[in-house]
């Protein structure tokens, strides 16, 4: 069989592969702590947000418990004055920058392009999608971790019924964009049991601008290196 035979078929199966690889759905990975003294009912979920000094007239403070508010409604909790709210809710959120150091596999192109008349098998020992690296080398790339903390109180003791912490991480540096995930993550199947961790994943919105997510851990191609240490780390920005 002729080279340009052979290609044109395979050529239209990549286009087609990358097609259908192009459509998958992306999602936000996100880990959940909660510890829990909840014995509350639907009948007495009445709630204030309490903010700290600095988180007084503060337009993003206001923006993200927006977001917590709609998903507390969906829980039947509904936002009174503060005198009259049975909880008091608290938001603390950041973003920490740190690095993360895998070890990406390396495949060497052959200097022997043609054998016998015929151009290389790409999946031979020495194609570029030959199925043993030839090699690893270290890569380095700064990641964002967003945090956002929930905690509710009794308004009237000042008792802690539930806390609850989402954790993601990202190569997007901005918190607005995360936030969103954050609070449906921390909230989704309120309340969780005391000292329950788990990890939510949610579909990444079609409006949310380009961004390129981040599992909690290495992705499973990427082999983390042994002993690797991380760069000092560095608080971008802070709720607290």
């Amino acid at each position: 069989m002729k080279f340009d035979q052979w290609a044109r078929p395979a050529t239209l199966w990549l286009i087609t592969l990358t097609a259908l690889l192009s459509g998958c759905t992306t999602y936000v990975t996100t880990q959940v702590t909660a510890f829990s003294d909840w014995s509350g009912s639907d009948a007495n979920r009445t709630y204030a947000f309490s903010r700290s000094a600095e988180q007084q007239n503060n337009l993003e403070q206001a923006t993200y418990e927006q977001l917590v508010a709609g998903e507390l409604a969906a829980h039947a909790f509904r936002q009174v004055n503060l005198a009259e709210a049975r909880y008091l809710v608290a938001l603390t959120y950041g973003v920490r920058q740190d690095t993360m150091t895998v070890a990406q596999p390396v495949y060497y192109a052959n200097p022997w392009p043609y054998y016998w008349g015929r151009p290389v098998d790409p999946w031979g020992p020495w194609g570029p999608m030959a199925p043993f690296p030839a090699g690893y080398v270290n890569q380095s790339y700064p990641v964002f971790a967003h945090r956002l903390s929930l905690r509710m109180t009794e308004r009237g003791s000042g008792k802690e019924v539930y806390r609850v912490q989402a954790r993601n991480i990202d190569e997007q540096p901005a918190l607005v964009y995360a936030m969103p995930y954050l609070v449906r993550s921390a909230l989704a199947d309120f309340p969780l049991g005391n000292g329950v961790v788990r990890t939510v994943r949610i579909p990444l919105s079609p409006n949310t601008p380009a961004r390129s997510e981040l599992p909690m851990t290495a992705p499973a191609s990427a082999m983390p290196v042994a002993g690797a240490a991380s760069a000092a780390p560095a608080t971008v920005k802070t709720g607290q």
